[in-house]
């Protein structure tokens, strides 16, 4: 068999099944796809989780010497430079090799990052192996929710998005146990462990994704193999619905393929700078409404808030990973009954009530130290990623994988990815800076940024629940007319209508 990093394999009928007879579709073969992809969402959220008590280690500092709090935020934040490299390299990788073998190869590159990870011995090293993971991190985190919003029906999106969300925040948890346990070793190295501990399920997603996960029919259709494409929808939803969506996927090439625009430059170009702009937007306030702050630095949090016992902070802080997973299932079951709006806008209120609490905690232990009353801060990081994971932790991710054309959707949802990184790497970058300088005037700052996020999903989004990937163009005002794109507005849809 010829090695190859593109996906070959065919996706044929079963050997003795009529391809001419009806077919009902698999939902295990649905969720057990769902559910292994799902793999890179969790090193995604091991690695975001396992970093956190790691640099608020006295042995890991004393080993490191890192030379202030710049220093130990470049340690942790270098890490999302890397996840924009990976996540912008998606965008032409996922094109090009296939969505399946893209997650192939960033757990190789996820692999060597962390290997460098484990083995380093000054800040220059294991920043230079963050920044190398980063880039097979945010090849996951890109291509996880492009393959899984293209293999799901469109009334249930939300839910295999869901379950992604659901495997992050189990690596979270994973993350800050395996810490917390690992931190009773009497051993300066004993860091090491935790980081070295997630090549194995790298390891696991590579294989699995070269040699059995089934390539994505919206992938197949656009390489014109669309003959395999109709069998892969056939296996995932059924004969009937199969037919129903490659009528319209086919339309959709033919009709975008008229103008052929591809290029990264296209992506800011009229009418679809309109589609980036939502995606960059959403992904941005994801995370500087602070949800990563509060994710790396949360025994600094503890710590600020009154809670002086190491020990106590790092028990209260993997408390927040149980939290994070617990919550996690709810979208699983109850984010497709709303729109992606409603359920934004929910969880944006709750997360600034959450801001506004830790600001009240923190400027009481500032006051008050060695108040019992401090202890009640642990309850708002809670209820802060209660709120965050029943609506942006799912919504940031599903609305950039389905909003674009499918010639533009893998770089369309990388772009958005990616402002998700640069985001992040600001925020790792200068909180613990900024909560040096004002304290807890730096979660007065995130609850003003959840209002403006409010607003703009409030004012500025297009519904998308139940919509069909092929059905967002008319969706969103694009058409397509003898290879020009228009962009109508609702007076000519109802001018369409009539006529």
């Amino acid at each position: 068999m010829t090695f190859s990093l593109k996906s070959t394999k065919r996706v044929l009928p079963p050997a003795g099944v009529d391809p001419n007879l009806a077919r009902v579709g698999s939902k295990w073969l649905l969720y057990s796809l769902s559910a292994f992809t799902s793999i890179g969402a969790l090193l995604f959220g091991y690695d975001q989780g396992v970093m956190g008590v790691i640099v608020a280690d006295r042995r890991w500092l004393e080993l490191m010497q890192p030379a202030n709090s710049w220093v130990t935020g470049a340690v942790v934040s270098m890490y999302d430079i890397g996840c924009f490299m990976g996540a912008l390299s998606a965008g032409h990788l996922s094109d090009s090799l296939g969505r399946e073998r893209l997650l192939a190869l960033a757990t190789v590159v996820f692999s060597i990052g962390a290997t460098i990870q484990s083995a380093s011995y000054s800040v220059v090293q294991i920043t230079i192996g963050r920044i190398v993971l980063g880039v097979g991190v945010g090849a996951c985190a890109a291509g996880v929710p492009l393959y899984l919003s293209e293999i799901a029906p469109a009334e249930i999106r939300g839910r295999l998005i869901g379950i992604e969300q659901m495997v992050l925040c189990f690596g979270e948890l994973v993350a800050f146990w395996t810490n917390y346990g690992f931190n009773y070793l009497n051993n300066e190295n004993w860091w090491r462990i935790p980081i070295s501990i997630q090549i194995l399920p790298a390891l696991v997603l590579g294989v699995g994704c070269y040699f059995w996960v089934m390539p994505s029919p919206r992938w197949l259709a656009l390489q014109d193999r669309r003959d395999e494409a109709y069998e892969a929808l056939v296996r995932l939803h059924g004969t009937d619905q199969a037919i129903i969506e490659m009528d319209m996927l086919i339309q959709a090439l033919d009709s975008e393929k008229l103008r052929d625009m591809t290029s990264w430059a296209d992506m800011f170009k009229r009418p679809y700078i309109k589609l980036t702009f939502l995606a960059m937007m959403l992904q941005s306030f994801q995370q500087t409404t602070g949800t990563n702050s509060i994710l790396y630095y949360t025994p600094t949090l503890f710590q600020k808030g009154g809670i002086t016992n190491s020990h106590t902070a790092n028990l209260a802080t993997g408390g927040v990973g149980v939290v994070l997973f617990v919550s996690a299932f709810f979208p699983i079951f109850y984010f497709d009954r709303l729109g992606r709006k409603t359920w934004l806008q929910i969880g944006t209120i709750g997360m600034m009530c959450a801001m506004i609490g830790i600001t009240v905690l923190q400027w009481h232990a500032e006051h008050y130290p060695g108040s019992k009353g401090n202890y009640a801060i642990i309850a708002f990081p809670y209820l802060f990623y209660i709120f965050f994971n029943i609506s942006w932790g799912v919504a940031a991710w599903i609305y950039p994988s389905e909003i674009f054309p499918i010639n533009m959707r893998a770089k369309g949802n990388a772009l958005g990815t990616s402002a998700n990184w640069i985001s992040c790497y600001i925020v790792a970058q200068v909180s613990p800076v900024i909560a040096d300088r004002i304290n807890w005037g730096l979660y007065i700052i995130y609850s003003g940024i959840c209002c403006v996020a409010f607003l703009f999903v409030r004012f500025m989004l297009v519904e998308t629940r139940g919509v069909s990937l092929e059905e967002m163009s008319t969706r969103f005002g694009l058409s397509f007319d003898d290879g020009v794109v228009l962009e109508k507005r609702e007076e000519e849809f109802k001018e369409d209508k009539e006529t």
